[in-house]
């Protein structure tokens, strides 16, 4: 049997432990693995509510395999889980589960699992719901007693506040990171990121790319058109990267591109594509206008080209520089 002044305790620790990191992944795994281990049950399952359309997803599920539930979604109002957010107050339902009306089987019937009975637990930040935490099929039955529930509640608001912190915290780190023109990457995440490919030894290729003429779209149409023509070239170049390659605007109409794990043969064949692509490209269609641009690039990869940041930055750089002078449009590798 499960002592309220243990729990409360444990709460507390779970309090302090999630408070010193500012990463949500691992919040949620200290508070799920914590709980789980104190309060035995068949399945923890921790929700959060999509800002855009209130629904609910599977965010960390311990017990069951969440792959089946990877891309499931639950409604506002619907199931257990659904009410909980949607009043805001906990649900409880100590027996016989699928005789309770509110109670939605889909999950059960995706996951092959047997619910039969519930505890849910809305987290609440500054009057709003972000989340619900289930338990589900508690090993011990006093846990749905009245006198619990200050327990769950403290539990529920040390996670509330934790994930909020951070959040905020991504938020404002996201912007550190983001150039205001482009919405791409800027030099101080390179600089980062760089740092951090080198200190693991992974193999990687830099692409500096310059837009040819820019200087003319600026003079002709205006600085602010001139940004806008910056931020669809960007768009156009990010849509034809793969996901760990990363896009960086390094200033004036200069980009930077990182490709993780790919060598000088397979950059070439990737930015071969890029200049086409942008060769084909028609911009700032939205202001009723016509707007060609293409651009030089220069690839300097690592370690096969140098086994520092900054002799790496300085090759593409002067490789960028010889396609410049090679009549433009073109690629030249250090």
């Amino acid at each position: 049997m499960a002592s309220i002044e243990r729990l409360m305790r444990s709460c507390v620790e779970i309090g302090k432990a999630v408070t010193a990191t500012l990463n949500v992944d691992q919040i949620l795994s200290i508070i799920l693995n914590r709980m789980s281990e104190l309060i035995p049950a068949r399945n923890w399952t921790l929700y959060l509510v999509d800002p855009v359309d209130q629904t609910l997803a599977f965010e960390v599920v311990v017990g069951v395999d969440k792959t089946p539930l990877q891309n499931f979604r639950i409604q506002p109002g619907e199931g257990i889980a659904g009410q909980a957010a949607q009043t805001g107050r906990p649900v409880r339902i100590r027996r016989d589960v699928y005789g309770d009306k509110r109670f939605n089987e889909r999950v059960d019937q995706i996951t092959g699992f047997k619910t039969e009975s519930v505890i849910c637990l809305p987290l609440i930040a500054r009057g709003e719901v972000i989340g619900v935490l289930e338990l589900i099929n508690p090993d011990d039955p006093t846990l749905f007693d009245d006198a619990f529930l200050p327990v769950f509640s403290l539990l529920s608001d040390f996670m509330a506040i934790a994930i909020v912190n951070a959040r905020n915290y991504e938020k404002i780190n996201q912007l550190v990171i983001t150039d205001d023109v482009t919405g791409q990457y800027n030099t101080r995440f390179l600089h980062e990121y760089l740092d951090h490919l080198l200190e693991k030894g992974l193999e990687f290729s830099l692409v500096f790319l310059d837009l040819d003429d820019f200087k003319q779209v600026v003079d002709t149409h205006g600085h602010q058109l001139g940004s806008q023509v910056l931020k669809e070239v960007a768009a156009a170049i990010s849509t034809r990267l793969d996901p760990g390659d990363r896009l960086v605007h390094y200033g004036g109409d200069e980009f930077v591109i990182v490709l993780p794990d790919k060598d000088k043969n397979q950059t070439i064949s990737t930015v071969e594509s890029l200049r086409i692509a942008l060769g084909e490209s028609v911009f700032l269609q939205s202001e009723k206008l016509s707007v060609r641009v293409g651009a030089s690039f220069g690839i300097a990869s690592y370690p096969l080209d140098a086994s520092d940041k900054k002799a790496l930055l300085q090759l593409a750089d002067n490789a960028l520089y010889r396609s410049k002078g090679c009549g433009k449009n073109t690629i030249t590798a250090a």
